[in-house]
């Protein structure tokens, strides 16, 4: 008798042990559904907020989070409303199971279904139904092998994750984001009671078909909590008074076209962050907004802000609203090639007061003029006469500035804005004089670049808008006496009627027709440039860029920041001379003819030779004239350092080892160049 119950014992212990590993082997034989969850890629600012979010390709909202990125206190509501034995089982729960087939056969109905979280994860990765007992089956069987290939972690995870709330609404932060405008940072006990109570029927619970279902069902998470101690009496109640929002908020949806840019350059990437600021980008795409209403249903604007000082974006705003309307909206107006007017102007200027053919003091023609064939014209159709260099600039008059290009050839403005990494095209591929004038196709963001360089001392800084990448200093543009100078000119220009008189440094610009309008400024640290205009080109009647995009420029500055950076102090070699006080050579402009065509008696520089490789002594750079008419005056890379010298050799002392241009002029104004390197 004996020997048969311990023969009993043994084969019962054999039959468990057989049926644990034939369950051992089922479990383990499961075919899981694909655990990688996609999620929607996300844009952020450049401190993590969320700028713009992109729905999954099923077109469901479903944003990323992690356990450690959600309110405890709704995590705490969660497993104690849905399973309070998470930690302790195997991804079902026996107890609660038996608990549930006991209230179903005491009350004749279901009264509770017995799924522990991890089961509802099984079924939201299959995305199966809940009633029937197959389908219950298999999210055990799934439940108990997720349980064995995931942390408890990693589930919860997934829950956060993938858990409805209504329509296309998945995972806490699609909800919190929708609901309450929020992250799942922090949650009021109401927002987590209701978050809590949504998952469980979230089509007939969700708050925008149905606040007074809504609001039952949160009321019934809120006595649960109560009653398990998670919130007090007075806590309960005042959550109860909470009122559960009836609409849906929408997602974040700023910068929408540098945003897409960003995408299409890492199609792969989960998260992008850029450079922007936020709220920055927040208030100029609202002063975009307001700046073309009533103007028309065509007109558009443009906004790029940039900190000049480490080249990154801070704000880009490619058109008034992200939208296919008559403004064309959905194109990236920062991005699209328009005539610059007259902003090119400064460039040029500040190329001129490096050569040495120009100072801010130099006298200047504004005549009729005939540049072989070419007659421009001022936007006025008037004439000045002669008028200092400072003044043609302020007043952006059109005749000097072709003068100015004339002497320095059109090339040298296109190597100019090659060294500032500008994109650009040329009508008929040939430049001529009408670059000057605007000529030429430029993007808004390139614009920017190039003010960017003007305004940290003649240094290109290529402009970035990705966090992380740090582009490296590009070329010098001008010498820095070249950029202080073209600076502090744009700083006298008057601001627009009613805009501070805070000295920005900015240029309007018009091009032909009307066709665009520009504004671009700078302080000691920030360049912002406007463009206004129509997307297809055609012409906006009586549109400048001083009475359309300057008012825009100065709002955009007052958005960035209260008051102005100060602009640095000028450059020791800066010439800060009346016109009395400059060379005579500087004192009045001459043509190109006057400055270049060499007679018999032109002076020349004999030494040292055009082109040649000098050592430079302690002493300085011995240096010689042949010819021309004393006194002489010599200048290094286009800043005097010599005057009124008759003697025809001379030492140059304070040079720099590098490239210098070295210029001769002599009395009558006739010069001579030569082109070294100092070692």
């Amino acid at each position: 008798m004996r020997a048969g119950r311990v023969f009993a014992l043994a084969a019962g212990l054999w039959l468990a042990a057989f049926a644990r590993d034939e369950v051992d082997l089922w479990i383990d034989a499961t075919e899981l559904p694909p655990l990688l969850v996609s999620t929607s890629v996300e844009v952020l600012d450049r401190d993590g907020d969320l700028l713009r979010a992109y729905t999954v390709a099923d077109g469901r909202w479903r944003l990323a989070v992690t356990p450690d990125q959600v309110d405890p206190g709704f995590t705490a509501a969660l497993l104690a409303y849905e399973d309070k034995r998470f930690y302790d089982h195997g991804g079902v729960d026996a107890r609660a199971l038996m608990r549930a087939f006991a209230q179903a056969v005491w009350n004749g109905r279901v009264v509770s279904g017995g799924s522990t979280l991890t089961m509802q994860v099984a079924r939201l990765l299959e995305e199966s139904g809940t009633g029937k007992v197959a389908g219950k089956l298999r999210q055990m069987r799934v439940a108990l092998a997720l349980e064995r290939r995931l942390s408890k972690a990693e589930i919860l995870e997934l829950y956060l994750l993938l858990a409805p709330y209504g329509g296309n609404l998945e995972g806490i932060r699609a909800a919190t984001l929708s609901y309450f405008g929020k992250e799942p940072r922090r949650l009021t006990p109401a927002q987590i009671a209701l978050l809590v109570a949504i998952p469980q029927s979230p089509e007939s619970r969700r708050p925008d078909r149905s606040v007074a279902r809504a609001t039952d069902a949160r009321d019934r998470v809120l006595a649960r909590a109560e009653r398990d101690g998670l919130i007090d009496k007075g806590e309960a109640e005042a959550a109860r008074r909470e009122v559960v929002p009836g609409k849906r908020k929408a997602f974040p949806a700023l910068a929408p076209h540098i945003s897409d840019r960003a995408r299409k350059e890492s199609p792969t990437a989960p998260r992008l962050q850029l450079t922007l600021d936020r709220d920055l980008q927040t208030a100029l795409e609202s002063l975009a907004a307001t700046v073309v209403s009533g103007q028309g249903e065509r007109l558009q604007v443009a906004l790029v802000v940039a900190d000049h000082q480490s080249g990154e974006i801070l704000a880009s705003v490619g058109s008034a609203a992200f939208k296919a309307d008559q403004r064309a909206g959905f194109v990236d107006m920062t991005q699209a090639l328009r005539s610059p007017g007259s902003t090119l102007k400064p460039l040029i200027y500040g190329l001129a007061f490096d050569e040495g053919l120009a100072h801010p003091e130099t006298q200047i023609e504004d005549k009729p003029s005939d540049f072989n064939g070419y007659r421009p014209q001022n936007f006025d159709r008037h004439y000045r006469g002669t008028i200092r260099v400072r003044e043609a600039l302020q007043q952006s008059l059109n005749i000097p500035v072709v003068a100015l290009t004339e002497a320095l050839g059109p090339s040298k403005l296109l190597a100019a804005l090659d060294k500032a990494r500008v994109r650009y095209v040329v009508p008929g591929g040939q430049p001529g004089l009408a670059i000057s004038l605007g000529g030429i196709g430029v993007t808004l963001q390139d614009m920017v670049q190039l003010y960017t360089a003007i305004a940290r001392g003649g240094v290109v800084q290529p402009l970035s808008y990705r966090m992380g990448e740090v582009p490296e200093e590009g070329q010098r543009l001008l010498l820095p006496a070249s950029a202080w100078m073209v600076g502090d000119i744009l700083a006298g220009l008057a601001p627009p009627p009613g805009a501070p008189q805070n000295r920005l440094a900015y240029k309007t610009g018009t091009s032909y027709g009307h066709r665009d309008a520009w504004a671009i400024g700078f302080d000691g640290r920030h360049v912002i440039g406007v463009w206004m205009g129509r997307p297809d080109g055609t012409p906006v009647p009586g549109a400048f860029g001083a009475d359309l995009a300057a008012p825009v420029l100065f709002q955009a500055f007052a958005r960035l920041k209260p008051q102005l950076t100060p602009q640095p102090p000028p450059p020791a070699a800066t010439l800060l001379v009346s016109n009395a006080q400059l060379p005579k050579p500087l004192q009045q402009f001459r043509s190109r003819s006057a400055a270049f065509e060499a007679a018999k008696d032109a002076p020349s520089v004999a030494f040292p030779p055009d082109g040649a490789e000098v050592e430079l002594l302690p002493e300085g750079l011995l240096v010689r004239v042949e010819g021309g008419k004393a006194p002489y005056t010599w200048m290094a890379n286009g800043v005097p350092v010599a005057v009124s010298l008759r003697d025809r050799a001379v030492m140059l002392t304070d040079l720099g080892k590098g490239f210098l241009t070295l210029s001769v002029i002599d009395a009558e104004g006739r010069s001579a160049r030569s082109a070294v390197r100092l070692r």
